[in-house]
């Protein structure tokens, strides 16, 4: 089986999609404890400000609502760098961090793609809020984020 080369370009094209999007859904205020929540459908998310320094940002993403027992609701960790414009995800449900690479097969069967994939989650998952959610908040037109370096 042929070894899996990233593309880093393509991903460093997605990333700076996923800064740009996320940062339309943030709380006003970047600081830490600030959320959110947005509205899709019949679900509700929290995007919280976990950490803020002066060149990244540490959101997380979760679902709240419809409440299901029998298995967990998605979470997301995103690290946003401000000065590179980028957001990436680095963590997802119990893995807490991504490689770039993986052998296939592996012990916890991630895919060859995984940080990619999940990367790519994060992008369709925003593109759908921002088409077809909405919040009772108003959101960000223009981010607190990038007044750090004007």
């Amino acid at each position: 089986m042929k070894r899996y080369t990233p593309d880093f370009p393509a991903m460093m094209r997605l990333c700076e999609m996923n800064f740009a999007q996320l940062r339309r859904l943030l709380p006003r205020k970047d600081e830490v404890g600030e959320s959110a929540v947005y509205h899709v459908n019949n679900a509700s998310y929290r995007l919280t400000i976990v950490e803020s320094t002066r060149y990244t940002s540490l959101v997380e993403i979760q679902q709240i609502a419809p409440a299901v027992s029998y298995w967990s609701l998605p979470t997301l960790s995103v690290r946003l760098y401000h000065d590179a414009l980028v957001a990436e995800v680095c963590a997802s449900q119990q893995i807490y961090r991504f490689k770039a690479r993986y052998d296939y097969p592996n012990k916890k069967l991630h895919q060859r793609d995984e940080k990619h994939q999940i990367n790519q989650f994060l992008a369709d998952w925003l593109r759908y809020c921002l088409a077809y959610g909405f919040t009772s908040a108003p959101l960000n037109a223009d981010s607190s984020l990038l007044d750090r370096f004007q």
